[in-house]
């Protein structure tokens, strides 16, 4: 066989694998992660306004937590994996334990201040205390997820997931109704807490376990170097991202109170569908879109991009079309209001699902300290817009802020590509105007709000007809093209 029919059998090889992966890999993080979406009517009706906004702004807080304390160093499995390959599980074992030292150094220090540090994010010494334990543990599951994802062995990681994300599911409304049943109205967060990421941290001490088993080194100098100088510039970008995703929630509580706060909750969690799929899609996209490049077949990456921009931009459109329904069975009419915000919200997920593409070429060439420069920028625009919107027109006023702010971060990534690498694997221009495209066709489709549901839905169906049209020759020529 010649060298270049090897070359086109590795190709295929790399194709079929990916897809393979990628669809398994998709499908089952769609199921196990809809589980807790799925528990969000559950919860808006056993808590109070003010309690589900709590739970909401502990989330964030944690959400915040986990790359400050981190270091942010697990962002560096997917690159490390073509420097130090043959000795990749070595290198996971050996980081984390990094991470380990990091966090534990936090939670000396927040421990022993905790009168001080449990009220200034609203938490008692139990929620304190579960937070630096989920931290611990979310971070060994990033490790090895990152892990699996990159090396395309998707089982192991959902068996995980499922393992860990349903019984917390249960748990967490099991918990809850308990507390009601027996008069405990008062601790429903804190029972809500316990039941939910209880199987998480477990969960994650086992996966620690599992990955210092099979990396057999806990200490290597070499590798903590290499995750330090890739990892530590993207601290300021991972934090001010997870700021961005909670600063619009955390100050409407702050500026609006907890009423508009939990109304605001609940429509994020509208987003939170299109983010699972996004993040599921992405998770099996990037190891594919890596391998290319590390092969030189950039060209290819383009076409199959395009058609999953359109496909996101479509289930946003539907999205918004559907929210009076979706809004009803999530909270009920209590939260009626937040049909008003699920355009904005939802397209702005588009745009920084759109942005993935060029944070990532710039990550794959280490360019790491750009992209964090780029991001924190965005991201304190993000909130002084927040601030001074939400006084002036309200709290729906955040949903907008942060998706303009999700585009802004689009172009300024899409530019900083260009001046890092010379070029762009997704021109710029046919973003925006795919980015454009969809914002208007959302924010258009909430004038449907005003009319019976029969003639949303009958545009709707209109809206995957034409979609069917334009995508089905496309997906022919992005099969064939796959096939070679």
């Amino acid at each position: 066989m010649s060298h270049s029919e090897n070359n086109a059998e590795a190709r295929a090889d790399l194709n079929r694998t990916a897809m393979k992966a990628g669809l398994f890999y998709v499908i089952s993080q769609l199921f196990v992660r809809g589980i807790t979406f799925l528990t969000t009517p559950v919860f808006t009706r056993l808590l109070s306004k003010p309690q589900y906004s709590d739970y909401s702004r502990y989330e964030s807080w944690l959400l915040i937590f986990a790359p400050i304390m981190s270091l942010c160093l697990w962002r560096s499995v997917e690159r490390a994996k073509y420097d130090v390959r043959e000795r990749f599980n070595e290198y996971c074992s050996s980081v984390q334990t990094l991470s380990y030292l990091s966090i534990g150094a936090f939670f000396l220090v927040f421990w022993t201040f905790r009168s001080f540090f449990a009220p200034l994010f609203s938490m008692t010494e139990f929620m304190l205390l579960v937070a630096f334990l989920y931290t611990f543990a979310h971070t060994s599951i990033f490790y090895f997820q990152r892990r699996e994802k990159q090396m395309m062995r998707y089982k192991a990681s959902t068996a995980f997931s499922a393992a860990t994300v349903i019984p917390a599911a249960l748990l967490a409304v099991a918990f809850v109704v308990w507390g009601k049943q027996t008069g405990r109205e008062d601790q429903l967060v804190e029972l809500r807490i316990l039941g939910h990421y209880t199987p998480m941290i477990l969960g994650g001490f086992f996966a620690a376990a599992l990955m210092a088993v099979q990396g057999r080194k806990l200490i290597q100098i070499d590798y903590w170097k290499y995750a330090l100088k890739f990892s530590l510039p993207l601290i300021p970008e991972v934090l001010s991202i997870q700021i961005m995703n909670q600063a619009d929630k955390l100050m409407v509580i702050w500026l609006t109170g907890k009423e508009n706060g939990s109304v605001f909750a609940v429509a994020t969690q509208v987003s939170f569908i299109i983010w699972i799929i996004e993040d599921s899609v992405w998770n099996a996209w990037l190891p594919w879109m890596y391998e290319k490049m590390a092969i030189g077949e950039e060209d290819g990456i383009e076409n199959v991009w395009v058609i999953l921009m359109h496909c996101f931009g479509l289930i946003s459109l539907l999205l918004v079309m559907g929210a009076p329904e979706i809004i009803l069975i999530l909270g009920g009419r209590k939260y009626t209001e937040a049909i008003w915000l699920i355009a904005p919200m939802v397209t702005g997920t588009l745009f920084r699902f759109y942005s993935y593409s060029y944070t990532a070429i710039q990550n794959y060439h280490k360019k790491t300290g750009f992209v964090a420069a780029s991001t924190v920028s965005v991201m304190f625009l993000n909130v002084i817009l927040n601030y001074l919107f939400i006084l002036l027109l309200g709290y729906r006023a955040a949903a907008y802020t942060t998706a303009f702010s999700y585009l802004v971060l689009l172009v300024v990534q899409a530019l900083m590509e260009k001046r890092l690498t010379g070029r762009q694997i997704i021109p710029l221009v046919r973003t925006l105007r795919i980015s454009f495209s969809w914002f208007a066709g959302c924010v258009c489709a909430m004038v449907l709000f005003l009319v019976p549901f029969p003639v949303r839905y009958a545009a709707a169906a209109l809206a995957l007809a034409a979609a069917f049209v334009y995508v089905r020759p496309r997906l022919k020529t992005i099969r064939k093209s796959l096939g070679k």
